[in-house]
């Protein structure tokens, strides 16, 4: 009896133990899940007629999210009713983010991004398309991740207007509205260098700008010292991160004023 007590004991400690050890994997995969990337800014609808922007609407019109120096193209799955100027939160993919963090072994010199990295970005953004369906989203991801490769592309899962007040009243704060403008003076950019108290003037070189180079943006300064707008085509100067850099503030008459200049950074190969 005492012997079939201890057998019967060891099996449901045994059985206890085995589900356990199956459930660990289970909850670490849990753990494993991406969060959403998520995103904020004003509505920008555009008349854009190609083939891939038309791929990239789900019907609709062109639409971006701006806010501040950041913009990013919103690539629906299907329709969403979007107002221009209004405030949106989105949640999605960031493409290049993803594609950037997924890696190249090749560091872009078999050209960025790769088709294979495009295809696990839609993927990661809406799973259980049809497999037409999930060609046909990597192929219009990766002509405009290609041809524009700094200019943030957004798979958007979830999208939804701003209507709080705080965030209202941050959206009237974000625009200036009600609020004078500086005067706004050019000044030389090695003069304006000397000024610069931070902000990285050297990056590593993109994926998909592997030889680096230098470029020369230009910007405008705003009276506190921060980049307020960007006023370059060059995809280089899109991938700086302007929210970093601060100037001591130039001022005229006694007044803070904003700076139309340039500015040169450096990108160093990458090996």
């Amino acid at each position: 009896m005492i012997s079939n007590t201890y057998v019967f004991c060891f099996l449901v400690f045994t059985l206890a133990g085995m589900a356990g050890c199956s459930s660990e994997p289970a909850a670490k995969a849990s753990k494993q899940v991406t969060p959403p990337d998520k995103i904020q800014g004003k509505a920008l609808i555009l008349d854009e007629s190609t083939a891939s922007d038309a791929a990239m609407n789900a019907g609709g019109p062109s639409v971006y999210l701006v806010n501040g120096l950041n913009r990013y193209r919103l690539f629906f799955n299907k329709a969403f009713q979007v107002e221009a100027g209004k405030e949106y939160m989105a949640e999605g993919v960031y493409a290049q983010k993803a594609i950037d963090a997924i890696g190249d072994p090749d560091n872009g010199k078999n050209g960025y991004p790769l088709q294979s990295s495009c295809d696990r970005v839609v993927r990661m953004a809406w799973p259980g398309l049809a497999f037409d369906m999930t060609d046909s989203h990597v192929t219009t991801l990766r002509a405009k991740v290609k041809r524009y490769p700094a200019r943030a592309v957004f798979l958007v899962t979830r999208i939804e207007p701003v209507t709080s007040a705080a965030d209202s009243a941050k959206q009237k704060k974000d625009s200036g509205a009600g609020e004078k403008e500086a005067p706004e003076v050019s000044v030389p950019a090695d003069k304006q260098r000397a000024l610069l108290t931070e902000g990285p003037t050297a990056l590593p070189a993109p994926l998909w700008e592997p030889a680096g180079g230098k470029a020369r943006c230009k910007v405008i300064i705003d009276e506190e010292g921060k980049i307020a707008e960007l006023n370059s085509g060059a995809q280089l100067c899109e991938t700086v991160p302007w929210s970093q850099f601060r100037y001591k503030p130039t001022v005229k008459g006694g007044h803070p004023v904003r700076v139309n200049t340039e500015v040169e950074i450096r990108f160093d190969p990458r090996k």
